[in-house]
């Protein structure tokens, strides 16, 4: 007797989340693929800076444009803690 294989879902699937996080953690592992190193030490940077909740917060205008805008801003963020624009 064969046993059917279940698909194992995605974790956004099963746990319904934000749109908002969802983009907020590929943004994180993007950049840092980028810049060469891992999410958790972009997300450190961040959070030492107090920026976390305003990247977060900038879904409407990141995911609408080139994600290399929101590169750019990150990096003027990490490095001055003024957007780039």
């Amino acid at each position: 007797m064969k046993r059917a294989i279940r698909a194992i879902p995605f974790t956004c699937e099963v746990m319904r989340l934000a749109k908002e996080f969802v983009f907020f953690a590929y943004l994180l592992e993007s950049y840092s693929a980028h810049k060469g190193t891992d999410a958790a030490a972009v997300l450190k940077q961040l959070d030492d800076k107090g920026l976390t909740d305003y990247v977060y917060n900038m879904y409407d205008l990141y995911h609408s444009e080139h994600i290399e805008n929101a590169f750019a801003d990150l990096d003027s963020l990490i490095a001055t803690g003024q957007p780039a624009w």
